[in-house]
């Protein structure tokens, strides 16, 4: 009969939870076409339009007040001939390096891979904010519409964060259509606003807010003009924020990989329609927002772009339709631009822990083929950074973009090494528009640094050298390892053979796991095998020895005093002294393990022999081998009707179930596991139990005025009483048992008045006094 090998409650859980695991085979690496890789690519630089006007108004209006809507214009002049610069430079890179990786790439491969971690920490830092700066947006936008759910708006990014992190680590794939579909949903109603706004002006005008009459809104200062307020600091500050408009246009050479052939030229040329679209979107937003002088305000909704939304489309049912689109389209493209960092951030952390710079377990593939802990990683990140800054996109601006903008950097320095070492045809050109790419990044990065540090960029300028220096220190933990593991590979290991072999036995009580561990160290043919009690308590170490030598084992046992109950210091110096004592040997120490269930075993036992067996691995020509004995797998037999184990028995059915579907093969039902036999005195009194014992005596006695008859059975723990009713029909009432059987019987066992006792159980004659062990044609089992 098959049987199957039971699955863990916290598989079960995650089998719930994700569904049906994926083979490896079943991996795709699906080829994008061009409109879908803009569609799929494009969401994190195209929603930022969302925001970007919004973000230099907020900076500009408390100083600058009105003629804050004139500066606009000018900064977001400034910042489109930066995505023309930018958007050049990644043309060149999207084509010289056509593995996924982007900025990260290029600096390990020009720079070598200890000064690429700038660019790794640079981009984890980015996909990390992005997922933050997305969903608040996204939320931004839901509660522009719906103005009751403002208050709650923590809550829901943070739900909408767990909500991608679970539906990721099911294996989402967002190289498709439907994930496509937000990217032009939202191009073409912002493109339809523009439209509309720019006929409207140009016909009938467009009506003005007035900031001052509107509760809510950001401060506005009500001097005429740009006065002495708005300095250079401010203008930097404004420019700052709006720099956060360029996010995300990096994202296609992360990915060239996913392009259909030829890769290179595919995502250049989707990268340039990207580029132009953003260019529109963003002048566009900006002129309506000069035209309209729509005001953010200080709780963030509605947002500007919801403002400049009523104006164009104006009141009406047509109006309010296309409002409403309006909003979903910029939700569903937010939320979808967060999304894509759940692809980007677990990639680029296998790329980075291949290189041995991060955690090798950020490399693995889970239950659904994707890096599922770089996907859990990525949302506890954003989760902790969106409850520190309340949600508030302007408050995590600081965060965002002196990662992007050094991401910029690097990759424009990176192609600069390149054409230097390269010098393909027109490498002059493509050298100086990469360096201008590179360094007018640095200029924005330290633009960044010092107009926002006391805004929250100050932590980024401590964090981002601290995650470098870490991911440089995690490597040469790695390479140090490697050097003494991987030694071999060039010098042939020497084969060391021990002159004498000690194996010692822990001892902490005379029972069935210490048995097991010593059957296991009589086959390891050691030349001495000890038995060894640090004694802690000295009536427990007589009580010991006095039950070592009622059972007679043949192991020598040696007790060693431990006055200052440090047990693992104890081992270490019994092995020390034993490997002291002969030249060129070896000790192995094997160390019982009682496996008890999973909750209580952690409340009511301690976890000594993992810690002793550290510390005596830690020892030269020393090992600690642990001797597992499951002790609850034996509960389980032994008292099948206690609470927890029908509980147990009800998961591990859900268990079988779920490894049935996850095979898709018949299965036959497993035969339930037989009883466990007990000693006498393990008995628990109301529960079901089987004992085995010898017959001393049987006799009839009067109980409650029914006469009963009674079997005594005994073994080395104690004395059972069965009790047998006159009406029973099985075997006559036991009156054909007799002294000296050896008897199994099962049943309920019972406090009575003179112990435990049985009532009517059933049971099975094992042995007869003859020795023959055939049972009588009346036996019953």
């Amino acid at each position: 009969m098959s049987r199957n090998v039971p699955e863990s409650v916290g598989y079960a859980a995650k089998r719930l939870l994700l569904g049906k695991p994926m083979i490896t085979d079943e991996l795709k690496n699906e080829r994008l076409t061009n409109p879908v890789a803009l569609g799929v690519l494009a969401p994190d630089a195209i929603s930022s339009t969302a925001y970007g006007s919004e973000l230099i108004l907020v900076e500009l209006l408390p100083y600058a007040g009105l003629a804050a809507f004139s500066l606009l214009l000018p900064i977001t002049g400034v910042i489109l001939c930066i995505l023309i610069l930018v958007a050049a430079s990644y043309r060149q890179v999207v084509m010289a390096y056509t593995r996924a990786g982007g900025s990260y790439v290029v600096a390990r491969e020009n720079f070598g891979p200890r000064v690429a971690q700038i660019a790794a920490a640079a981009l984890l830092i980015d996909y990390v904010v992005t997922v933050a700066v997305q969903a608040s947006a996204g939320t931004v936008a839901v509660v522009s519409a719906v103005k009751p759910l403002g208050p709650y708006s923590l809550e829901i990014t943070i739900a909408v964060v767990v909500l991608m992190c679970w539906a990721n680590l099911r294996g989402l794939r967002e190289a498709g259509r439907p994930f496509a579909m937000p990217t032009y949903f939202f191009t073409g109603m912002v493109l339809l606003m523009i439209v509309v706004g720019v006929i409207r002006e140009a016909t009938t005008g467009l009506a003005k807010y007035v900031p001052s009459e509107l509760p809510g809104t950001v401060e506005v200062h009500q001097g005429n003009g740009l006065i002495a307020g708005a300095t250079l600091l401010i203008l930097l500050r404004a420019f700052a924020n709006g720099g956060s408009s360029l996010t995300g246009v990096e994202a296609i050479s992360n990915t060239v990989g996913s392009f259909r052939k030829p890769e290179g030229p595919n995502a250049r040329q989707v990268l340039t329609v990207m580029a132009c679209v953003l260019g529109i979107l963003l002048t566009g937003v900006a002129w309506l927002a000069y035209e309209t002088h729509a005001t953010p305000y200080v709780d963030g909704y509605p947002s500007v772009l919801s403002e400049i939304a009523r104006r164009v489309f104006g009141g009406g049912a047509l109006g309010s339709t296309l409002y409403v689109l309006l909003q979903i389209a910029t939700a569903a493209i937010l939320f979808t631009g967060a999304n894509t960092s759940f692809n980007g951030f677990p990639a680029l952390a296998n790329f980075v822990a291949a290189d041995r710079f991060l955690p090798r377990q950020l490399g693995k593939r889970g239950h659904r083929l994707v890096f599922s802990n770089g996907i859990i990683v990525l949302a506890l990140l954003a989760i902790v950074l969106l409850v520190a800054t309340g949600g508030s996109v302007n408050a995590l601006i600081p965060f965002y973009a002196i990662g992007v903008f050094t991401g910029f950097a690097m990759a424009g320095y990176g192609m600069t090494k390149h054409h230097l070492t390269h010098k393909e045809r027109g490498w002059r050109r493509r050298l100086a528009i990469n360096l201008g790419a590179g360094v007018v990044s640095t200029v924005v990065v330290a633009i960044f640094a010092i107009a926002k540090f006391t805004e929250g960029a100050w932590l980024v300028v401590v964090v981002f050298p601290l995650l470098v220096f870490g991911l440089i220190r995690l490597n040469r933990e790695y390479r140090a390892e490697a050097a003494i593991l991987e030694e071999f590979r060039s010098n042939r290991p020497e084969q060391v053979n021990y002159a004498r072999h000690t194996a010692f036995v822990l001892v902490s009580a005379v029972d069935l796991a210490v048995l097991e561990a010593l059957r296991y160290g009589h086959g390891l043919r050691a030349d001495e095998l000890t038995a060894v009690h640090l004694m802690v308590d000295a009536d427990q170490a007589r009580k010991l020895r006095k039950r070592w030598e009622h059972y007679g084992l043949r192991t020598p046992l040696t007790i060693i005093d431990c006055p200052d109950r440090r047990l693992t210091r104890g081992v270490q110096r019994l092995v020390v002294e034993s490997l002291g004592a002969a030249p060129r040997s070896h000790v192995t120490v094997l160390l019982p393990r009682r496996t008890y269930a999973p909750l209580l075993g952690r409340l009511l036992h301690d976890r000594s022999a993992d810690k002793i067996s550290r510390a005596v691995s830690e020892i030269p020509h020393a090992a600690a081998t642990i001797i597992p004995f499951d002790v609850q797998a034996e509960i389980r037999k032994a008292f099948p009707d206690v609470v927890e184990e029908r509980l147990t028995r009800r998961v591990e059915q859900l268990q079988a179930r779920i490894a049935r579907d996850d095979e898709s093969a018949r299965r036959e039902h497993d035969e339930p596991a037989a009883a466990s036999t007990l000693a006498i005195g393990g008995l628990l009194p109301g529960h079901r139990g089987t004992v085995e014992g010898r017959v001393r005596d049987t006799f009839d006695r009067s109980i409650d005025d029914e006469e009963v008859h009674i079997v005594e059975i005994t073994d080395d723990s104690g004395l059972l009483r069965l009790r047998f009713a006159p009406d029973d029909d099985r075997a006559a009432g036991g009156t054909d048992i007799v002294p000296g059987q050896v008897v199994r019987a099962s049943g309920k066992a019972r406090q009575g008045r003179k112990g435990v006792i049985m009532i009517n159980p059933t049971y099975e004659i094992v042995d007869h006094p003859d020795g023959s062990g055939e049972p009588d044609a009346s036996d019953q089992g």
